[in-house]
């Protein structure tokens, strides 16, 4: 039989995909005015704090004169600039000190100017690797800014991050609580509570004003806005910015997130809490009272991984606090803790739903089977080892659906000589040939479509992994082999260059994973090519399979190479395991001369009432063929 070359058809093809790809990337670059006006816009921002900066300075400076002198003149240029407000600065708290809240699980220290987090250390947890001896910090140089602006009676704007708060810190049992007081007078003032309770990454923030109704203009609400740039903690900050990103819970219990890229922004209603997610860690915001509108801001900070090597994404959050009664009264909180599963679970608030396990049935089997079952095995056994068990009891649980698809391949395998000589037979008139392949297919007992819905039934499967390992913050820094860290790329050899798409190291679980598919493929190709003769009009999917077995390892070996070594290893032992239960199977399951005697039995058979999917389909060829019929003799 003569081999098939690349046709020309196939060429262009290839030519056009080849050509859109190298024009998405022409597109995808800045323009030089873009990259002016970006300069331009980031010069401004930078003027704009300077000077504000020195307008502060200029007002602490007062301040202090003012404490140590009792100075009248500088108070009534501190009340020209801030009204009533002044009195906060008068204060013997108006200096640059700290407030720290401490358990076992973090640390947080509190500024008097602002009184909002300067420091969220996670105790429990180390940046980049196991052993680095740099815990991880969510918050710190002012990476996190937390305002509200002031709008006064007397037409003013003060941002609460310029202002200073009065700390007093008690216990209640084994609850810390801190209270910042931002005061307008002895008995007014807008406070911050925080409770810290043992034991616990979430923050009571109890956010309320007392005696502001004659200060504030209340007649709408004031702006609160909470911004961060996201640190990087993990040694990969290309994978970590990739699972970096703003949800939010709105209208109820609906979770939405706003979107990878530069400049991403959604304005949900009826907002519940407001989670910066990275990777692994998370900094959120709950209110028990909704907040009415909000404008959710993302971009992304890596340009350029081997430069933008600090920060992921900048986040930012603006929503308005609604006066009851002339105050402010709000009961919220802050979660400052690692984005695992099990851990926002348990606080039943709907916080593990920013864990991307997969919409619809992707997220079903991710919580039903794989995250009790992958929990289990780890409970009691080392992470690697439950990876590989875990894999080989999700693979054996499928080996009937695996069966089956190599049984209807193998009878597809059968009848190939038969097709084969319909074809040649009824090779002028192709709705023919499909009809009496069809009428073939119900004498023999066999569904063509039987080997591809058992393969259809794994697919969700497989598309879980890919959600389920890159989220299970279980494997983050637990080492297997020679892989430090499951979470990240298993590094063996590090590159004195870098490779565009690929990176400056290499990772063997990929590789063995890449090699693990290219035999699969290499085992099944040829069946799959006997099982299903070209049909007219349908693509070639020989030699489709053809190219896929070089094009599927080597997208492996590109894409995977700095993936977590969790999910290459699940890769590696699911191809090893199929491999072997398809030998097993061939072996010892499945006998072509029983199968051939079979199918010759069930033809002689009466044959089989036809399904309504395979009379619609038979009615749809009798009619085309009747219009060919038609058109043919006019």
């Amino acid at each position: 039989m003569e081999e098939k070359k690349l046709d020309l058809n196939s060429i262009i093809g290839f030519v056009l995909i080849f050509g859109i790809l190298i024009w998405i990337m022409y597109q995808n670059q800045p323009e030089p005015k873009v990259v002016a006006a970006e300069k331009a816009k980031k010069e401004l921002v930078a003027k704009a704090a300077k000077a504000q900066e020195l307008a502060q300075k200029s007002i602490e400076k007062a301040a202090v004169a003012v404490v140590t002198s009792g100075d009248s003149t500088q108070l009534a240029q501190l009340q020209k600039t801030l009204g009533n407000f002044a009195y906060s600065a008068t204060l013997p708290s108006a200096k640059a000190e700290f407030t720290t809240l401490e358990n076992d699980l973090v640390q947080l220290k509190i500024a008097n100017k602002g009184g909002f987090i300067v420091e969220a250390v996670l105790k429990k947890y180390e940046k980049f690797k196991k052993g680095s001896g740099q815990l991880v910090e969510l918050i710190k140089d002012n990476n996190t800014n937390l305002n509200i602006t002031l709008q006064t009676t007397d037409n003013r704007s003060l941002n609460t991050k310029d202002l200073y708060f009065e700390p007093s810190l008690s216990k209640v049992g084994e609850d810390q609580i801190l209270s910042m007081k931002l005061k307008s007078g002895a008995n007014e003032f807008l406070e911050y509570k925080y409770i810290l309770k043992p034991n616990d990454y979430m923050v009571g923030f109890d956010l309320r004003s007392r005696g502001l109704n004659k200060v504030l203009n209340t007649a709408k609400p004031l702006d609160l806005e909470f911004d961060m740039k996201t640190f990087r903690n993990e040694k990969s900050i290309s994978y970590e910015n990739r699972y970096a990103e703003i949800y939010f819970e709105h209208e109820g219990d609906k979770i939405n997130y706003v979107g990878q890229g530069k400049d991403k922004e959604e304005t949900p209603e009826k907002v519940n809490y407001i989670a910066f997610k990275q990777h692994f860690f998370s900094a959120i915001l709950l209110t028990n009272t909704p907040f009415a509108t909000s404008k959710l801001h993302s971009t992304n900070l890596v340009n350029d991984e081997t430069k933008d090597t600090v920060f992921t994404k900048q986040f930012k959050a603006e929503v308005p606090l609604a006066f009851t009664n002339g105050e402010l009264d709000y009961k919220m909180n802050w979660y400052f803790g690692p984005s695992d599963y099990k851990t926002l679970k348990a606080y039943d608030k709907n916080l593990e739903k920013i864990i991307p396990l997969g919409w619809g049935i992707f997220g079903w089997i991710n919580k039903l089977i794989f995250i009790p079952l992958f929990g289990f095995l780890s409970s009691f056994i080392a992470y690697g080892i439950a990876i590989i068990v875990f894999t080989i009891i999700i693979k054996v649980a499928m080996s009937p659906i695996t069966f089956k698809s190599f049984l209807s391949q193998a009878k597809m395998k059968v009848l190939r000589p038969e097709i084969t000589e319909l074809g040649e037979k009824f090779k002028k008139d192709p709705m023919k040939k499909q009809q009496e392949t069809m009428k073939l297919y119900n004498k023999a007992g066999v569904n063509p479509m039987a080997g591809c819905i058992p393969a259809l039934i794994q697919l969700p499967f497989m598309y879980a992994s890919f959600q389920f390992f890159p989220s299970a913050f279980e494997l983050r820094q637990k080492s297997f082999l020679w892989a430090d860290d499951l979470s990240s790329f298993d590094e063996v050899i590090k590159l004195p260059f870098r490779i565009p798409m690929y990176g400056d190291h290499i990772s063997l679980f990929p590789i063995m994973a890449a090699i693990a598919i290219f035999f699969y493929m290499k085992m099944t190709s040829g069946d799959q090519q006997m099982a299903a003769p070209q049909q007219e009009g349908m693509p070639d999917m020989a030699k489709m399979m053809k190219y896929m077995i070089y094009i599927s390892p080597l997208m492996m070996l590109i894409f995977f190479n700095s993936y977590g070594a969790g999910l290459s290893l699940y890769n590696f032992i699911s191809n090893l395991i199929t491999i072997g239960i398809m030998i097993v199977i061939k072996k010892y399951f499945i006998d072509s001369d029983k199968i051939h005697a079979q199918i010759q039995e069930n033809k002689l058979k009466e044959p089989k009432k036809p399904s309504k999917f395979q009379q619609k389909l038979q009615e749809a060829m009798e009619q085309a063929e009747a219009q060919k019929a038609q058109r043919n003799k006019k």
